[in-house]
């Protein structure tokens, strides 16, 4: 976790839980210089540890992971801190090694669904991220060549890079998010985790820039059916189209995670019998079954797309999540209207639907976005 500004000399105390339980618990960040503080035992609650840190004021949060922590608390941990993707920290080498995302727990649970998986629930307790990140290519027979090669590396940034350089890494090797680290150090040692940067957030930058001088980028104007993003619903007719993968709320979570890694998609639009927008599930999805540890007890060939998705939906809530989850765009929409939409956080994509019918006409992410400004700028 890392507090890195500074607002004079006011410090504020600030007290970190972990309720994961353990034998010996530490905490560090930026704001300890990188060393190891203890945590002590939460009286009454053997599983919960405590410390209180004085901090400046401000809000700078990026959560990491340690390589040795079991695969079953690191699933709990991102969906209690509601994040799909988190950095992994090696004490034993004192640098960051990877990510842990969404998909590793994709991957997971289609392991634990398959028969004669060597892999059962009862291990996740013991099994640590770095082993299933050792076993990951032999347990997922389907990645390619290029995500193998990724997998086995830390793709990231440093503070010098400008936001074209972060694109680019980010578009380049396939990943949503690629944490910012600071050496400073010239042989690397001590990294400090700064920032996790993505799509989403060098957009900002640039919605914020063309606010300013909306005329310097004509394109930006166009409808978005007139340029070539986004994957669209095949016309008849249309030879070598990449289809749209959709699927019914009533078929399987199996054929949902089965999708999302054969296609190499992040979301699926759910449609009714007329293809009408009714939700999306996405890779991020899955975190919600650490939710009362509903992954112990659900078969993925049984549970509907439907009940998945209301396990991550809050029963409290007045207006439902299913509309966070749906964020939409028509196809005569400009340009620039779009990126706003996508620039917000927690937006990743937006499903095209035709007015009125909310009929699926195709779906437009970040990366689409940003491979044709970037074919702009180099044009």
């Amino acid at each position: 976790m890392n507090y890195g500004r500074e607002s004079g000399t006011l410090l504020i105390p600030a007290r970190f839980v972990w309720s994961y339980g353990g034998k010996s618990v530490y905490i560090t960040g930026s704001f300890t210089g990188w060393t190891e503080w203890p945590m002590t035992p939460l009286e009454g609650c053997p599983t919960a540890f405590q410390t209180i840190c004085s901090l400046p004021p401000g809000y700078h949060q990026v959560i990491a992971l340690d390589v040795d922590l079991p695969v079953k608390q690191a699933f709990h941990i991102l969906h209690d801190q509601g994040i799909p993707v988190a950095p992994l920290w090696d004490f034993s080498k004192g640098k960051f090694v990877g990510v842990l995302s969404a998909l590793d727990f994709i991957l997971i649970m289609r392991e634990l669904g398959n028969r004669g998986s060597n892999l059962t629930e009862e291990e996740l307790d013991t099994h640590t991220i770095s082993a299933w990140k050792e076993a990951k290519t032999y347990l997922n027979r389907q990645l390619t060549e290029q995500q193998v090669a990724v997998s086995r590396r830390l793709v990231h940034a440093g503070p010098d890079d400008n936001i074209k350089e972060v694109a680019l890494n980010i578009l380049q090797n396939g990943v949503a998010t690629v944490p910012i680290i600071h050496s400073p150090s010239e042989d690397g040692s001590c990294p400090q985790l700064l920032h996790l940067a993505s799509l989403s957030g060098v957009l900002k930058c640039l919605c914020r820039y063309f606010t300013h001088s909306p005329g310097s980028l004509p394109a930006l104007q166009m409808p978005i059916c007139a340029i070539p993003v986004g994957t669209w619903v095949p016309r008849i007719g249309e030879p070598n189209v990449r289809p749209l993968a959709v699927l019914r709320s009533s078929d399987s979570l199996s054929a949902a995670l089965n999708l999302l890694v054969q296609a190499r998609v992040s979301s699926i639009p759910i449609v009714d019998e007329n293809d009408s927008l009714l939700d999306v599930y996405s890779r991020s999805g899955i975190t919600a079954l650490a939710k009362d540890k509903n992954y112990a007890h659900i078969n993925l060939d049984e549970i509907t797309i439907h009940q998945a998705l209301q396990l991550g939906d809050d029963p409290h809530s007045t207006n439902g999540n299913s509309i966070q989850r749906c964020y939409m765009c028509l196809r005569s929409d400009p340009l620039f209207k779009v990126m706003e939409k996508l620039s917000k956080p927690g937006v990743r994509r937006l499903i095209i639907v035709e007015a009125g019918s909310k009929r699926v006409e195709g779906i437009v992410s970040l990366s689409y976005i940003f491979r044709f400004l970037l074919g702009l700028l180099e044009s």
